[in-house]
């Protein structure tokens, strides 16, 4: 069954962003993008469905296309997934208010106004991509994310794979993932994690208290701080997640704020508090700052 979502754009929306966001695996086996828009295939509740989004002037015009009937429930999650997958959740006008003056972030967001935060499609898949990108490089992290995405995932009728559920990768077995160049440690983590969600001991629900959900996730063995904030960030649209624990933030702050060494922990997380209640926004002109040109 297929419909069709028509989401809002602002005027200043950076279409650009968010195809690169998604096409950051060249082989596109979940994700497709092209110039005018990208498709995406995820599970809802074990119906293979793909989100598909074109762009015109000021709209999204979007379709969702399922290997099954389109539910009520189901119309709803889709909505919310694209909405997150366009970036959509968090608007970034009241940061730049907030750090017109600033003499640090001040001058990346005039240089790039109308930057988002781009979420991924569910919060699971946001949790498990921050477990599997944890300390290692985004090339090795995007072939393992691959490499979960077909051991646990189902294609569509369409041919593009569908990012799996928590039951799907509960299936998984250790075995399944340390043959296929996951760590032990990596695979338990995202194992036990997959579980407690499958066996509902874990809530993945944007409208809980966010402290509750830090306790929550905090508790399981092998998930931290930093993968606790980048789901908040990717998964939850939290507007302020502290990621001081993040290499690249604290390059970031290296490079704007000069100095011998890069800031440590402490110390950037003593930074970030002066952008709070905007500390996501902060996080993601940080690392786009990494791509500015030096002046």
């Amino acid at each position: 069954m297929r419909t069709e979502l028509r989401l809002d754009l602002p005027g200043s929306y950076r279409t650009r962003d968010v195809l690169a966001f998604h096409s950051r695996d060249a082989e596109g086996l979940a994700e497709q993008v092209g110039e005018a828009g990208l498709r995406k295939g995820v599970l809802f509740d074990g119906v293979p469905v793909v989100l598909e989004a074109g762009f015109a002037a000021d709209a999204a015009r979007c379709t969702v296309d399922a290997d099954g009937e389109i539910t009520p429930a189901l119309l709803e999650q889709a909505g919310e997934a694209l909405r997150g997958m366009l970036g959509l959740r968090i608007d970034p006008a009241a940061f730049a208010d907030f750090v017109r003056d600033d003499p640090v972030l001040g001058p990346v967001v005039a240089r790039q106004p109308g930057l988002r935060i781009v979420q991924s499609a569910t919060i699971f898949e946001a949790l498990t991509w921050a477990i599997i990108g944890q300390q290692i490089n985004l090339p090795f992290a995007i072939a393992l994310r691959r490499t979960f995405v077909k051991l646990a995932g189902r294609p569509h009728s369409s041919g593009l794979w569908c990012y799996p559920e928590a039951p799907d990768a509960a299936r998984l077995t250790l075995e399944d993932l340390t043959s296929r160049k996951f760590s032990r440690a990596k695979a338990e983590t995202l194992l036990r994690f997959a579980g407690l969600v499958a066996e509902g001991k874990v809530v993945l629900d944007r409208g809980r208290p966010v402290d509750e959900v830090v306790e929550e996730l905090l508790a399981i063995k092998g998930i931290g701080p930093w993968t606790v904030n980048y789901a908040l960030l990717r998964g939850y649209a939290y507007p302020d997640c502290s990621l001081q624990g993040d290499v690249a933030i604290r390059t970031a702050f290296h490079r704007l704020l000069g100095g011998e060494e890069r800031p440590g922990i402490a110390a950037t997380e003593r930074l970030l508090e002066r952008y709070a209640p905007h500390r996501t926004m902060a996080a993601a002109y940080l690392w786009s700052s990494l791509g500015d040109k030096p002046e």
